[in-house]
Protein backbone atom coordinates (compact mmCIF):
# COMPACT_ATOMS: atom_id res chain seq x y z
CA UNK A 1 0.00 0.00 0.00
CA UNK A 2 1.30 2.93 -1.03
CA UNK A 3 1.65 5.72 2.23
CA UNK A 4 0.97 9.77 1.33
CA UNK A 5 4.15 11.41 1.40
CA UNK A 6 4.17 13.72 4.51
CA UNK A 7 3.92 17.09 4.08
CA UNK A 8 7.96 18.77 3.62
CA UNK A 9 8.69 20.55 6.94
CA UNK A 10 9.54 24.39 6.46
CA UNK A 11 13.31 25.52 5.86
CA UNK A 12 14.99 26.37 9.10
CA UNK A 13 16.71 29.92 9.08
CA UNK A 14 19.82 28.75 8.21
CA UNK A 15 19.13 26.72 5.18
CA UNK A 16 16.88 28.87 3.84
CA UNK A 17 20.19 32.24 4.16
CA UNK A 18 22.22 29.14 2.71
CA UNK A 19 20.00 28.88 -0.17
CA UNK A 20 19.84 32.80 -0.84
CA UNK A 21 23.77 33.27 -0.50
CA UNK A 22 23.95 30.35 -3.44
CA UNK A 23 21.60 31.88 -5.43
CA UNK A 24 23.11 35.18 -5.03
CA UNK A 25 26.43 34.15 -5.83
CA UNK A 26 25.01 32.38 -9.23
CA UNK A 27 23.19 34.48 -9.95
CA UNK A 28 26.28 37.30 -9.66
CA UNK A 29 28.54 34.28 -11.63
CA UNK A 30 26.46 34.33 -14.61
CA UNK A 31 25.39 37.76 -14.73
CA UNK A 32 29.11 38.64 -14.99
CA UNK A 33 30.64 35.78 -16.97
CA UNK A 34 27.67 37.05 -19.78
CA UNK A 35 28.66 40.34 -19.52
CA UNK A 36 32.47 40.25 -19.17
CA UNK A 37 33.12 36.69 -20.45
CA UNK A 38 34.00 33.81 -18.40
CA UNK A 39 37.68 33.45 -18.58
CA UNK A 40 37.62 37.62 -17.61
CA UNK A 41 35.51 37.12 -14.71
CA UNK A 42 37.40 36.71 -11.78
CA UNK A 43 35.81 35.40 -8.04
CA UNK A 44 36.35 38.88 -6.04
CA UNK A 45 34.77 40.39 -8.98
CA UNK A 46 31.38 37.70 -7.99
CA UNK A 47 32.05 37.51 -4.69
CA UNK A 48 32.08 41.64 -4.69
CA UNK A 49 28.27 41.64 -6.45
CA UNK A 50 27.38 38.75 -4.59
CA UNK A 51 27.71 41.17 -1.27
CA UNK A 52 30.31 38.46 0.24
CA UNK A 53 33.61 37.69 1.08
CA UNK A 54 35.98 35.79 -1.00
CA UNK A 55 36.70 33.32 2.15
CA UNK A 56 32.40 32.80 1.81
CA UNK A 57 32.68 32.26 -1.81
CA UNK A 58 34.93 29.22 -0.92
CA UNK A 59 32.37 28.03 1.71
CA UNK A 60 29.78 27.50 -1.36
CA UNK A 61 31.98 26.83 -4.55
CA UNK A 62 35.41 25.73 -5.25
CA UNK A 63 35.98 27.41 -8.36
CA UNK A 64 33.79 29.55 -10.98
CA UNK A 65 33.99 26.59 -12.90
CA UNK A 66 31.75 24.79 -10.17
CA UNK A 67 29.07 28.27 -11.00
CA UNK A 68 28.46 27.27 -14.07
CA UNK A 69 28.58 23.22 -13.82
CA UNK A 70 25.92 23.65 -10.59
CA UNK A 71 23.54 24.48 -12.86
CA UNK A 72 23.89 21.34 -14.54
CA UNK A 73 24.34 19.40 -11.46
CA UNK A 74 20.77 20.47 -9.82
CA UNK A 75 18.74 19.80 -12.80
CA UNK A 76 20.17 16.27 -13.21
CA UNK A 77 18.95 16.12 -9.55
CA UNK A 78 15.73 17.30 -10.13
CA UNK A 79 15.14 14.63 -12.88
CA UNK A 80 15.98 11.84 -10.38
CA UNK A 81 13.24 13.30 -7.80
CA UNK A 82 11.22 13.34 -10.84
CA UNK A 83 11.68 9.87 -11.42
CA UNK A 84 10.75 8.80 -7.85
CA UNK A 85 7.76 10.32 -8.07
CA UNK A 86 6.62 8.69 -11.19
CA UNK A 87 3.17 7.32 -11.09
CA UNK A 88 2.93 3.49 -10.43
CA UNK A 89 2.31 0.97 -13.14
CA UNK A 90 4.28 4.12 -15.45
CA UNK A 91 6.67 2.47 -17.77
CA UNK A 92 10.94 3.15 -17.03
CA UNK A 93 11.18 4.99 -20.47
CA UNK A 94 7.72 7.03 -20.14
CA UNK A 95 8.91 7.73 -16.35
CA UNK A 96 12.14 9.61 -17.49
CA UNK A 97 10.38 10.91 -20.32
CA UNK A 98 8.34 12.86 -18.00
CA UNK A 99 10.70 13.14 -15.75
CA UNK A 100 13.10 15.29 -18.12
CA UNK A 101 10.31 17.29 -19.68
CA UNK A 102 8.77 18.68 -16.36
CA UNK A 103 12.70 19.78 -15.36
CA UNK A 104 14.12 20.84 -18.71
CA UNK A 105 11.25 21.66 -21.04
CA UNK A 106 10.65 25.06 -19.05
CA UNK A 107 14.09 27.04 -18.91
CA UNK A 108 14.09 29.35 -21.79
CA UNK A 109 15.91 28.48 -25.20
CA UNK A 110 18.02 31.81 -24.63
CA UNK A 111 19.70 30.91 -21.43
CA UNK A 112 20.44 27.10 -22.66
CA UNK A 113 22.47 28.61 -25.29
CA UNK A 114 23.99 31.77 -23.05
CA UNK A 115 25.18 28.80 -20.82
CA UNK A 116 25.82 26.18 -23.34
CA UNK A 117 27.85 29.08 -24.80
CA UNK A 118 29.46 29.75 -21.16
CA UNK A 119 30.59 26.04 -20.66
CA UNK A 120 32.48 25.46 -24.42
CA UNK A 121 34.37 28.96 -23.67
CA UNK A 122 36.14 27.15 -20.93
CA UNK A 123 37.81 23.27 -21.98
CA UNK A 124 38.09 22.64 -18.23
CA UNK A 125 34.43 23.16 -17.52
CA UNK A 126 33.24 21.23 -20.93
CA UNK A 127 35.64 18.44 -19.68
CA UNK A 128 33.59 18.53 -16.33
CA UNK A 129 30.13 18.93 -18.41
CA UNK A 130 31.04 15.71 -19.93
CA UNK A 131 32.17 13.91 -17.12
CA UNK A 132 28.70 15.21 -15.36
CA UNK A 133 26.86 13.17 -17.93
CA UNK A 134 28.84 10.20 -16.82
CA UNK A 135 27.37 10.78 -13.12
CA UNK A 136 23.62 11.50 -14.24
CA UNK A 137 23.56 8.05 -16.06
CA UNK A 138 24.48 6.67 -12.61
CA UNK A 139 22.05 8.74 -10.86
CA UNK A 140 18.75 7.92 -13.80
CA UNK A 141 19.99 4.37 -13.36
CA UNK A 142 20.25 4.19 -9.47
CA UNK A 143 16.63 5.87 -9.55
CA UNK A 144 14.80 3.58 -12.27
CA UNK A 145 16.13 0.69 -10.31
CA UNK A 146 14.60 1.46 -6.93
CA UNK A 147 11.35 1.82 -8.92
CA UNK A 148 12.16 -1.27 -10.83
CA UNK A 149 14.11 -3.26 -8.69
CA UNK A 150 13.71 -6.73 -10.64
CA UNK A 151 17.30 -8.12 -11.19
CA UNK A 152 16.03 -9.13 -14.55
CA UNK A 153 15.58 -5.73 -15.49
CA UNK A 154 19.32 -4.25 -14.75
CA UNK A 155 20.67 -4.45 -18.09
CA UNK A 156 17.34 -2.58 -19.85
CA UNK A 157 17.26 0.11 -17.44
CA UNK A 158 21.02 0.92 -17.50
CA UNK A 159 20.44 1.15 -21.52
CA UNK A 160 17.54 3.28 -21.04
CA UNK A 161 19.16 5.39 -18.67
CA UNK A 162 22.25 5.60 -20.74
CA UNK A 163 19.90 6.39 -23.81
CA UNK A 164 17.78 9.35 -22.04
CA UNK A 165 20.69 11.01 -20.86
CA UNK A 166 22.15 10.71 -24.58
CA UNK A 167 19.14 12.17 -25.76
CA UNK A 168 19.04 15.11 -23.09
CA UNK A 169 22.95 15.66 -24.74
CA UNK A 170 20.90 15.80 -28.26
CA UNK A 171 18.44 17.89 -27.76
CA UNK A 172 20.90 20.41 -25.99
CA UNK A 173 22.87 20.16 -29.27
CA UNK A 174 19.94 20.85 -31.12
CA UNK A 175 19.12 23.49 -30.08
CA UNK A 176 22.13 25.08 -29.68
CA UNK A 177 23.05 24.34 -33.73
CA UNK A 178 19.32 25.82 -34.69
CA UNK A 179 19.83 28.83 -32.49
CA UNK A 180 16.79 28.08 -30.50
CA UNK A 181 14.78 27.84 -33.82
CA UNK A 182 12.41 25.31 -32.07
CA UNK A 183 11.37 25.01 -28.41
CA UNK A 184 13.49 23.18 -26.06
CA UNK A 185 10.58 20.89 -25.32
CA UNK A 186 9.92 19.90 -28.90
CA UNK A 187 13.45 18.64 -29.47
CA UNK A 188 13.24 16.75 -26.26
CA UNK A 189 9.84 14.54 -27.25
CA UNK A 190 11.59 13.99 -30.43
CA UNK A 191 14.85 12.61 -29.16
CA UNK A 192 12.36 10.65 -26.92
CA UNK A 193 10.22 9.52 -29.37
CA UNK A 194 13.07 7.93 -31.48
CA UNK A 195 14.09 6.34 -28.44
CA UNK A 196 10.93 5.05 -27.93
CA UNK A 197 10.35 3.57 -31.23
CA UNK A 198 13.63 1.55 -31.35
CA UNK A 199 13.13 0.30 -27.48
Amino acid sequence: MDMEKEPAAPLGVRERKRRETLRRITDAGMGLFIAKGYEETTLDEIAAKAGISRRTFFYYFKSKDDILLSLQNSMGEMIVEAIRAAPPGQPPLHAIRDAVLRICAPIPADDMIIIDRLMRSSETVQARKQAAYIQHEKAVFAALRERWPEPADETKLRLIAMMAIGAVRLASDTLNREGGRRPYAELLREAFDMLEKGI
